[in-house]
């Protein structure tokens, strides 16, 4: 099953996202950047509600390293875009999460990607191994 046919059942936690006027583009709906926006908004809220991220004094941090988006229906203000997150891969300092986003009700994604951080220690930007605590809130999302 690809990421296109995704219900929502196979994704571990939600966030729900309201779009914004200024969101939409030329074309009445969201711009393709917007949904990049919306993939860092769902993961790194997810990991600060599970208390494993301080983006302000945290001395290990998640950076991004790849990202990608695919398209498949639009999404418009005032939609709200439910943004479904589960790990799709689990490494030593990395991990690759999937996306996707349900606008409103729809039980098929609007859109879906991927986004990969690798962790880092802030003070010197250099890769080290995902710290425990973030290691087991990502086992609980992951899809094997």
């Amino acid at each position: 099953m690809t990421m296109r046919d995704a219900g929502r059942d196979q994704f571990r936690h939600f966030l729900t996202i309201p779009t914004r006027w200024m969101d939409n583009d030329i074309y009445g709906h969201v711009n393709n950047v917007v949904y990049y926006s919306y993939f860092d908004t769902a993961v790194n809220q997810f990991l600060i509600e599970a208390g494993v991220l301080d983006i302000h004094k945290g001395e290990v941090v998640g950076f991004v390293v790849d990202s990608g988006c695919a398209y498949f229906a639009p999404i418009a203000f005032p939609d709200a875009v439910h943004a479904g997150i589960r790990v799709a891969k689990l490494g030593n300092s990395s991990v690759r999460y999937e996306i996707a986003l349900y606008r409103n009700n729809d039980p098929l994604p609007a859109a879906a990607g991927h986004f990969v951080h690798v962790y880092v220690e802030r003070a010197s930007n250099r890769s080290v191994p995902i710290p425990e605590p973030v290691r087991e809130v990502l086992a609980n999302l992951s899809v094997t």
